[in-house]
Formats: structure tokens, sequence, C-alpha cells
């Protein structure tokens, strides 16, 4: 199954690093049951982008959770596309969150296919977005126009080799 892992950038060194991105369980998106049935009249492509889009907008819950902690990560959402045995992806019943799932087992770097990653152009929005985040929780509706604004930028596509070079 094609799964869509929320990343940030100093994780993103430990997968290159490492070999693996873990430990499990971890929190990804995907073409899920419950997404199809939502999502009716959208093809596999549609869906797969629709599973891309809500892992971008966890990984900057991922980027806020990292700076909190004082960690200091650049304001680029990263996604990881990975080829995970069906047998480890367990879908739940969640319809806020349709497309997420449960990765229960680390990801190694040869099943990952490629990586996702904004641009240095979109970081000022995306610092936008993490720092309304918070409001945007609690339901404030300008909140919620500035983190969704993050979505205005497409991730650029990167192959696994490119990693090491992304990173620089």
């Amino acid at each position: 199954m094609r799964v869509y892992l929320p990343c940030t950038l100093p994780a993103l060194a430990r997968v290159a690093a490492e070999g693996e991105l873990g430990p499990a369980p971890l929190t990804g998106y995907a073409v899920t049951p419950a997404l199809i049935e939502w999502y009716v009249s959208g093809d596999t492509e549609e869906l797969e982008y629709v599973a891309l889009t809500e892992a971008a907008r966890a990984s900057l819950r991922m980027i806020l959770a990292e700076r909190r902690d004082g960690a200091e990560v650049a304001g680029r959402r990263v996604v990881i596309a990975a080829e995970v045995p069906d047998r480890y992806v367990k879908t739940g019943t969640d319809l806020e969150e349709r497309a997420r799932v449960r990765v229960e087992t680390p990801v190694p770097l040869r099943r990952m296919a490629s990586v996702h990653v904004d641009d240095t152009e979109a970081i000022p929005d995306v610092d936008a977005a993490i720092a309304a985040l918070p409001a945007a929780d609690e339901g404030d509706d300008d909140a919620r126009f500035v983190v969704d604004g993050a979505e205005a930028h497409e991730l650029m596509w990167y192959a696994t080799q490119e990693i090491p070079d992304l990173l620089r």
C-alpha cells in the first residue's frame, strides 16, 4: 500500500543516517476504504493527492512540536511516500481523518518511493501556518485560512537518491 508519512527535515536527516523511519507505530495517510467511500467521484490519483495533502498538514504539526521542544526546524513541510506491505498498515474509523492509517513497523529507506518537500519560497507561508495552528484548532476562522494558505504551495518531488542533496 502506498502510504504518505509526515516528516520534518531533521527527521529526514535521521532517516538518511539510520536507513529507516521509525520507531513504529507511525501515523501515515493512504487511500483507505473510508476515503474512497467519502470521495466517491475521485480516481486513484486524486485520492492519493488527498492523502498526500493530509500528510503535509500533519507535517506542520510535527514542525510545531519540534520547535516547542527547542529545535530549529525550517518551515518546510516534508512527506515521505513509501510502499508498505498491507499487513503492517491498519486503517481506522475516524471520520474526521478518513485517510489516516497506522503503520506498525519502521519503514526502511528501500521501501520509500519519493520525498515531497516545500520549496524555500514557501517558508514564510508555512511559518505563518505553523504559528496559526493553535488558534485554528480553537476554531478561529482567520487562523484556519492562514493554515490552509500553506496548501497553496505544491510540494516538490524528490527521488530518494536526492535526499542527501536536499539536506545540504
